[in-house]
C-alpha cells in the first residue's frame, strides 16, 4: 500500500512516472507549455499551476543543468545595482529574499554574512554605510541582522585571513544563499506536486502552428528518440541563454537579443581562509565575493562575453588566475591553484544593451508576447526568479481561454518547508531514531527539509545507504537513491553535478567515487552493469575535459576541449535550429 501510494505521489519524479508523463504529454491538451528547466522556467510551472491552468514543463537535459546550477549561489538584492541607481531591482529582490528566508524556502535559504573591507579614510565608510542603510530600510534587514561597523582590529578578528595592510575598517552585512541546483529542483517538483506534468531530457525540436499561432511543440526524448506532440494555447520560452536559438526554431523574430556572460568561480577548502564571515571585494569592473559553503569557500566571479558551446562553457587558465590574482591581494596567506578543489562556469542570460561591456548590460528582466501563443522572457536574476514568472504568465494570459486568476506564489511555501522548523528541533530524536549523528539529521533537514522523512524511508530494510558515501563523505547513499527514485535523476552526471554537488566539493570531482554511486543509481533506474560502466566512463571524461580546458590560456582552446567530452544525453541535438 505505502509502495502505491508512493508512486501516485504527483511529487515523486522516478521512472514510473517518467513514463505515465510521456502519454500524458502526448494525450492532453494544455492550458500552458513551459519550455526550460531552470529556475525560471520551473517558478512559471509553479506559478501556472497555483493559478489553476493545466501546465507541462520541459526540459532537454536535467533541472537546473544550465545557469541555474553555476550561479553564485545567493538569494541578493544586489547591493551593487544601488551604485547604479536600480533602485527598483534591489527593493524587489529585497522582498525576494525576505520571502525565501521566512515563507517560501527557509530550509533551502539560509543568512549569510559578508565583511564588506574599508580602504578609503574619510568618504568610505559614509558613502558605503549610507547605502547598506538604504539596503536595510528596503527590507533587507528584516529577517537578517542590520550592518554593524567595525574597526581594523575588529575586522581582523572578524577575518583573520586579511593582510592588516587589506584594509583600515569594515561594515558587515548579511545576504542569504541556497543549493541553486537543489533549490529549482525543489521548486519543479513542487510545481509537480500542484499538478504540473514536468518532464527533463525533453527537447523542443519544432512549434506547432494553426493559421497564424502558435498551438504547441514537437519533442523529442532524447534518451530513447521517440518524438510527440504537446498541444496548448500557449507556450512560454524560459530557456534563458538559449532564448535566441529557440526563437529562430520557432521562425519568428524576438522582441530582444540575449547576450551570454560567462561567470566563473572556484572552491576552496575551509581551512585555506581563517574567517567566521564570508566577504565581498571590489574589483575594477565589478565585486569579488568570497562565500561560505559548508566546509569549503565559493570564490568567483567574473564576466566576460561567450559566444561559444552554451551547453558547457568552459573556465580557462585566465578565469582562474583572474580570480586568484583579486582575492590573493587581501589574503595574508595567498590561494593557489593546488588548492582549488573545484572549479564551474555558468552563463548570465544579459539583455544585450548597446554597451560592449557584459558587467553593464541589464540584469533586469523582459518579457514578451513575441507572436500569438508563443511568450519569451530572458533576462533578469536568480533572486527574482518568482517575479519573472509571474510577469511570463500574466502575459500569456491573452492567449488563455477563460478569465486567469492572479499569482499566489508568495503564499506557497515549496515541499519540504511545512514543519522545517519544528524537524529542527526534534533532530536529536529523529537522528536517534534513525542511528545517525545529530550534525547529520541537521545537514539533511537543510537539504530536504520536511522530506527528509521520505529520504530515510528509503533506507527502510537497508541500513547500509544511512552510511557516507566513501570518498564523499558528506553525503548518505540514501541521498543518491532517493535523487533517482524522486528527484528526477537519470543519469550520474545529474547526481554528482546537481543532485548533490560532489562534482565542485571534492578534489576528485566525483571520480572516485562514481562507481558507487553508479551502481546504486542503477539500482533504481534498472541499468545493466554495461550502463553502469557506461555512465562512470562518460562522468569520467566529462571530468577530464573539464581539467584540460581549465589549464588552457583561451576561451576558444577550453571550449574545444570540454565539446570533445561525450554527453550523458547523447541525443541532444545541439543546436536545435
Amino acid at each position: 500500500m505505502a509502495q502505491h501510494a508512493a508512486e501516485t505521489n504527483p511529487a515523486r519524479l522516478g521512472p514510473v512516472k517518467r513514463e505515465e508523463t510521456w502519454q500524458r504529454l502526448g494525450k492532453e491538451t494544455f492550458d500552458l507549455v513551459v519550455i526550460g528547466g531552470g529556475v525560471v522556467g520551473a517558478g512559471t510551472a509553479l506559478d501556472a499551476a497555483t493559478r489553476g491552468l493545466r501546465v507541462a514543463l520541459v526540459e532537454a537535459r536535467d533541472l537546473a543543468s544550465g545557469t541555474s546550477s553555476r550561479s553564485s549561489k545567493l538569494f541578493h538584492g544586489g547591493l551593487r545595482y544601488l551604485e547604479q541607481l536600480e533602485f527598483g531591482l534591489v527593493r524587489e529582490a529585497l522582498r525576494e529574499r525576505e520571502l525565501m528566508l521566512t515563507t517560501i524556502a527557509p530550509h533551502l535559504v539560509k543568512p549569510v554574512s559578508f565583511l564588506y573591507p574599508l580602504t578609503h579614510r574619510v568618504w568610505e565608510r559614509p558613502y558605503t554605510a549610507a547605502g547598506l542603510l538604504m539596503y536595510d530600510t528596503m527590507g533587507g534587514a528584516r529577517s537578517v541582522p542590520g550592518q554593524k561597523h567595525l574597526t581594523r582590529a575588529g575586522a581582523l578578528r572578524m577575518v583573520p585571513a586579511l593582510k592588516r595592510s587589506a584594509l583600515i575598517g569594515g561594515i558587515r552585512y548579511y545576504d542569504a544563499q541556497s543549493d541553486d541546483a537543489r533549490h529549482t529542483m525543489t521548486v519543479a517538483r513542487t510545481a509537480a506536486h500542484y499538478g504540473a506534468v514536468v518532464r527533463t531530457s525533453t527537447q523542443v525540436v519544432g512549434f506547432l502552428r494553426e493559421a497564424d499561432r502558435v498551438s504547441g511543440v514537437r519533442v523529442r526524448d532524447v534518451e530513447d528518440g521517440r518524438e510527440t506532440e504537446i498541444s496548448a494555447a500557449a507556450v512560454i520560452n524560459c530557456t534563458g541563454v538559449w532564448t535566441d536559438e529557440l526563437q529562430r526554431l520557432s521562425g519568428g523574430r524576438g522582441r530582444f537579443r540575449v547576450r551570454a556572460s560567462k561567470g566563473v568561480h572556484i572552491v576552496v577548502p575551509r581551512d585555506r581562509i581563517v574567517s567566521e564571515s564570508g566577504m565581498i571585494l571590489r574589483t575594477e569592473k565589478s565585486v569579488l565575493f568570497v562565500i561560505p559553503w559548508g566546509n569549503h569557500w565559493i570564490v568567483g566571479t567574473t564576466d566576460t562575453d561567450w559566444n561559444l558551446d552554451l551547453a558547457h562553457p568552459a573556465a580557462t587558465k585566465h578565469d582562474i588566475d583572474y580570480i586568484l590574482e583579486h582575492v590573493n591581494t587581501v589574503l595574508a596567506t595567498p590561494l593557489t591553484h593546488d588548492d582549488i578543489e573545484g572549479v564551474y562556469a555558468g552563463l548570465r542570460p544579459l539583455l544585450a544593451g548597446e554597451s560592449e561591456e557584459t558587467s553593464k548590460l541589464s540584469r533586469e528582466h523582459a518579457v514578451a508576447r513575441v507572436a500569438p501563443g508563443l511568450v519569451a522572457i530572458a533576462g533578469g536574476k536568480y533572486t527574482t526568479y518568482r517575479v519573472m514568472a509571474a510577469d511570463a504568465v500574466d502575459a500569456a494570459a491573452v492567449d488563455l481561454p477563460g478569465r486567469s486568476q492572479p499569482s499566489i506564489t508568495d503564499k506557497v511555501p515549496l515541499l519540504g518547508a511545512d514543519g522545517y522548523h519544528a524537524l529542527v528541533n526534534q533532530a536529536d530524536h529523529l537522528a536517534a531514531e534513525h542511528g545517525l549523528h545529530p550534525y547529520r539529521v541537521r545537514h539533511l533537514l537543510d537539504r530536504y527539509g520536511s522530506l527528509v522523512h521520505e529520504v530515510l524511508a528509503s533506507a527502510e530494510g537497508r541500513p547500509e545507504l544511512l552510511k557516507p558515501i566513501e570518498h564523499a563523505p558528506d553525503y548518505l547513499g540514501v541521498e543518491v537513491v532517493y535523487a533517482a527514485s524522486h528527484e528526477g535523476a537519470l543519469h550520474l552526471e545529474d547526481v554528482l553535478a546537481r543532485r548533490t554537488r560532489i562534482s565542485i566539493e571534492y578534489a576528485h570531482r566525483g571520480v572516485d567515487c562514481a562507481e558507487q554511486v553508479g551502481a546504486l543509481v542503477g539500482e533504481v533506474l534498472g541499468w545493466s552493469p554495461e550502463t553502469v560502466k557506461h555512465e562512470v566512463e562518460v562522468y569520467r571524461a566529462r571530468v577530464e575535459a573539464e581539467r584540460e580546458s581549465q589549464s588552457q590560456p583561451s576561451d576558444e582552446a577550453a571550449d574545444a576541449l570540454r565539446s570533445a567530452a561525450p554527453e550523458a544525453r547523447a541525443g541532444i541535438v545541439e543546436p536545435v535550429s
